[in-house]
């Protein structure tokens, strides 16, 4: 008897040790890219009493699926980083519990959603990224349009990502819908046919096409000098180069149609120990602190109007005047079929 209720003392200490740490701290699920400045979370510790950790969980496809398959028993407290192209999936599996942050008034209202689930802090185009050095070398005019990438004098140039596990891959794969449409002749699949013909190289994440593949993010070991990316990554090459001034050593494709743009949120997942916790998170998300911090260390651009850009990010970051649409409903409605033919003609 003693013994029974020794083990029951036990497991309530045990309990209410862990309801206590869960209390102090707030876990942020996050994507392989998600970087910011360490004080930033120092400072959100100093005014809220939080400690947070941050749990990366692979490129924001399989971020998704893991917090969809883990839903039950959460990865962690909020998940940062699911964009447009993937926030139907996270939607349909209930992930989310809903919040509405005081801070949204300072959000563009192009951002805005209707709902509450998830709450926009940034956006980005996805683009073509080249080598400028590469194309002045082997003196090849840059293409102009997504149509030309199938040209053969491009073949073995590009690196792609898959778009069942990688968002910038999906949003090219969006991009290319966009411009070539459904139709069973000249569509979409018969593009990326083209493409499979010229020798596209599909890697599973952009780390792995960007640092891996890309003859300037690999620093010379990869041999692909054209790579899906975001167009504010080249004043990341710029400012992490031995020599900045030497200036950009990439650049970004912005013609009309060959870039898809993504807005990325963040949502307090449903069922977490942190609830209380997950919204503070939020809300400093959309602070003028971190909103401004975000630009050199995610190369992404705020959602939350008047922050100011750092002096590179504006010499060197580009928006493109027209980015390829698909409407947010198509989107829900036929992502996984599009994903499933773009493996079928892909893949096998």
């Amino acid at each position: 008897m003693k013994l029974r209720m020794l083990m029951i003392f036990i497991l309530v200490v045990a309990t209410l040790v862990a309801q206590a740490q869960a209390a102090d701290t707030v876990v942020l699920v996050t994507h392989d890219s998600f970087a910011i400045s360490e004080s930033l979370l120092d400072s959100f510790e100093a005014q809220t009493g939080l400690a947070v950790e941050v749990l990366r969980a692979g490129d924001a496809g399989q971020m998704v699926n893991q917090a969809i398959l883990s839903k039950n028993n959460p990865l962690g407290d909020v998940l940062y980083g699911v964009d447009n192209t993937f926030l139907s999936r996270a939607l349909a599996g209930e992930i989310f519990a809903a919040y509405q942050s005081p801070a949204l008034d300072t959000v563009a209202a192009q951002f805005l959603r209707d709902d509450f689930f998830v709450t926009p802090v940034d956006f980005g185009d996805v683009c073509l990224n080249y080598d400028i050095a590469w194309f002045e070398e082997n003196e090849l005019s840059l293409p102009q349009s997504l149509a030309e990438l199938a040209d053969e004098k491009y073949a073995g140039l590009l690196a792609v990502q898959n778009p069942a596990t990688s968002s910038p891959g999906l949003a090219f794969l969006l991009a290319t819908i966009a411009n070539f449409g459904e139709a069973d002749e000249g569509g979409y699949l018969d593009y990326w046919a083209a493409l499979r013909a010229n020798d596209v190289l599909v890697a599973d994440g952009w780390t792995d096409a960007y640092y891996g593949e890309f003859t300037i993010g690999s620093r010379g070991a990869g041999t692909r000098p054209l790579v899906v990316s975001y167009a504010s990554s080249p004043p990341a090459e710029v400012i992490y180069a031995e020599d900045p001034s030497a200036g950009a050593v990439t650049g970004a494709l912005i013609e009309d149609g060959m870039c898809f743009r993504q807005v990325e949120y963040v949502g307090a997942l449903q069922g977490s120990a942190n609830q209380a916790g997950a919204q503070l998170l939020i809300d400093f998300m959309l602070s003028a602190e971190f909103q401004a911090d975000m630009p050199l260390n995610m190369f992404v651009f705020p959602v939350v109007e008047g922050t100011e850009l750092p002096a590179e990010f504006v010499e060197y970051a580009q928006v493109p005047a027209q980015p390829a649409f698909v409407a947010p409903a198509d989107i829900e409605a036929k992502r996984e079929a599009w994903i499933q033919a773009w493996a079928e003609a892909m893949l096998r």
